[in-house]
């Protein structure tokens, strides 16, 4: 399954922003793998004195941002696996902002951190490895709105690219 079997039905406009980073033939259950070892080094790659950098006072600093990638996870995992299992329960949004300060991610190693992260991504890829192309094209809903359980897992890889730009451009 390719991000060019996804159809702009299945998710609300908001995520087209992520799910535009990602090449149309960027294929689910390898892109979590190939995400997880592109995520893993761009983080290892920023020197140490960077991690807690915010590059505006009211900005996450890098830390911050890692644990939201791996919060964001969590929630987006957690809709596709709902989803593809045929629940039509509405799920709620979230706000990602009240997240952050009760994670103390900058008290966190940078290797902690890490981890988390690759302890997330592969119960992640476990997930997406259990779900077939039939589960994860179901359509439940989302924050008000259409999401397919494929498109909850797309935006993730998206939005680690997103953030990892955004880092790039601002942080460094």
């Amino acid at each position: 399954m390719t991000k060019s079997d996804l159809k702009s039905s299945e998710f609300d406009e908001y995520y087209l922003r992520y799910i535009d980073k990602l090449s149309s033939k960027t294929e689910l259950r390898k892109g979590f793998e190939y995400g997880k070892n592109t995520t893993i080094n761009f983080f290892k790659s920023i020197p140490n004195e960077k991690l807690t950098y915010r590059y505006q006072s009211n900005k996450w600093s890098i830390k911050e941002v890692l644990q939201h990638l791996i919060d964001t996870e969590r929630i987006f995992m957690y809709r596709c696996f709902r989803i593809a299992r045929r629940d039509t329960t509405a799920l709620s949004g979230y706000n990602q902002d009240i997240y952050i300060n009760p994670s103390n991610a900058n008290n966190k190693s940078i290797d902690s951190l890490l981890s988390e992260f690759t302890i997330n991504r592969n119960n992640s890829i476990s997930l997406l490895n259990s779900l077939t192309d039939e589960n994860l094209s179901f359509i439940g809903n989302s924050n008000n709105s259409k999401m397919s359980a494929r498109a909850a897992a797309f935006t993730i890889l998206g939005h680690d690219i997103w953030h990892m730009e955004v880092i790039q451009n601002k942080y460094l």
